[in-house]
């Protein structure tokens, strides 16, 4: 038997231990350093903490146990770990036994009929010299997948908080607004009655009664849409904390929290590495400029070693006392394949270009974010100034009307216009203070860069019953 010169071996394995470069990224287009607005107060982690809110902690609480696309994602990264090790099992020589029983049976006119047993046993294992870094560029490139399936679950996470605080907020106000609206309604009959009292003493037309009615009803009709309101959202609430519509027991806030001042909101460049949705982007974009490397190298020859052992015997005591083993190599060189494996190379080119566009469309779409909840948040401090102004004057107003009356002097569509203005800037308000919480809860959300998770424990019927 020829024996492989070990300086042989020991080039191929020098060459199949070639690194693999992870390449670093910047974003293809420039970003400013800082924004435009920023605070002094720190964020935490669990950002919705900062509400001081404990109805909303235990709802958040709750969905990120019981939430079931947040139990999906970790379930996609359970997927990308079981890619990430199968492509890694390639790097390990692949190890298969074999074994065979034969029976013979010789039938002979002069010692009649002979049998014959023979058992074999063997060993294979084959292995893929990594010549290239194929197989690990392959590897490195799932486990960038992994760390984007993680990505994937923060952002999920800081989603399903930011939605779940959101809602929380409008069930909030739409218990505000059925509040107004019951006041309003007592207010609107006791109109009425005063207007039909002066339409039978001859000071109000018919007209004058229809329309104070008309009013009425159309609060009245305001009260039921809210009352449909709550019940929606409450289910909304149910089905994002794993439960069924219908089935949450929670009663609505009475107030809205008190804002801290503004978060600290870092440099740009911070963001970038802490929002989890652009991360997930980066890793992304690593594994598919990977992917480059694997299909370059699968042009190039492939080196397989094999090795066997092999035993046969006619009985089961001399089954250890015959071996033969075997030691092969191949190499196999690409010579024709109609320009697949180039056509490869471009398609994963023009992948790693998608995915770094798609990394600078997150960057761009991150800082979007801030900047918007920032203009935002700042323009509504001054929008509910104005309507605070506003209520004010119609407060101002309709007690002028109100003392004019008690004295006689009555103007029934002054009395209308105002009373419906007053009303309407009432709820407007409550709206605009319920917004002014979700800018901020866009804020949060826009700033945030996830914490500590736990798989979700799932609380579903099992399938099989």
């Amino acid at each position: 038997m020829r024996v492989i010169n070990p300086s042989v071996l020991l080039i191929f394995f020098f060459l199949s231990a070639c690194s693999i470069d992870i390449k670093e990224f910047n974003p293809p287009i420039p970003v400013p350093e800082t924004f435009s607005i920023t605070g002094g107060e720190s964020l935490q982690d669990r950002w919705w903490l900062n509400f001081n809110d404990p109805a909303l902690n235990t709802l958040i609480d709750t969905a990120l146990r019981q939430n079931l696309d947040l139990t999906a994602a970790f379930e996609r990264l359970k997927q990308a770990e079981a890619e990430a090790r199968k492509a890694g099992s390639e790097l390990i020589p692949a190890v298969n036994a074999t074994t065979h029983t034969n029976r013979f049976i010789e039938d002979n006119a002069n010692t009649g009929s002979l049998t014959f047993d023979n058992f074999s046993l063997g060993l294979i294992a084959s292995y893929e010299v990594d010549l290239w870094g194929r197989i690990r560029a392959g590897t490195y490139a799932a486990e960038q997948e992994i760390k984007a399936a993680e990505q994937d679950i923060h952002t999920a996470a800081i989603a399903l908080s930011a939605e779940i605080a959101r809602i929380w907020y409008l069930l909030t106000e739409q218990k505000l607004q059925l509040e107004l609206l019951n006041e309003q309604i007592e207010v609107n009959k006791q109109y009425a009655d005063l207007v039909e009292v002066r339409f039978r003493g001859g000071q109000a037309t018919a007209a004058d009664v229809f329309q104070q009615r008309q009013l009425l009803e159309g609060v009245v009709g305001d009260r039921y849409t809210v009352l449909a309101n709550i019940e929606v959202l409450k289910n909304q609430l149910a089905v994002l904390t794993g439960q069924a519509p219908g089935t949450l027991d929670i009663v609505a806030g009475d107030r809205f929290p008190e804002l801290a001042g503004l978060p600290e909101t870092g440099l740009t460049s911070d963001l970038i590495q802490r929002r989890p949705d652009v991360m997930k982007a980066y890793y992304r974009l690593q594994a598919a400029d990977l992917r480059i490397a694997a299909a370059v190298a699968d042009r190039f020859p492939k080196l397989g070693l094999s090795a066997s052992l092999d035993t046969s015997a006619p009985d089961l005591q001399a089954f250890f006392n015959n071996w033969m083993a075997t030691l092969a190599g191949n190499l196999v060189l690409p010579l024709i394949d109609g320009g697949r494996r180039v056509a490869e190379v471009r398609r994963t080119e023009a992948a790693t270009e998608e995915a770094l566009n798609l990394f600078g469309q997150s960057v761009l779409q991150s800082l979007q974010e801030v900047e918007n909840a920032l203009a935002q948040e700042t323009r509504q401090h001054e929008r509910l100034d104005s309507l605070k102004d506003q209520l004010r004057y119609l407060n101002e107003a309709n007690e002028n009307i109100r003392i004019r009356s008690a004295y006689g002097i009555f103007d029934f569509l002054r009395v209308l216009s105002t009373l419906n203005s007053l009303q309407a800037m009432q709820r407007t308000l409550i709206r605009a203070e319920r917004e002014l919480i979700d800018y901020r809860i866009q804020l949060y959300r826009s700033l945030a860069g996830g914490w500590p998770l736990t798989e979700p424990v799932s609380n579903r019927n099992d399938i099989h019953d």
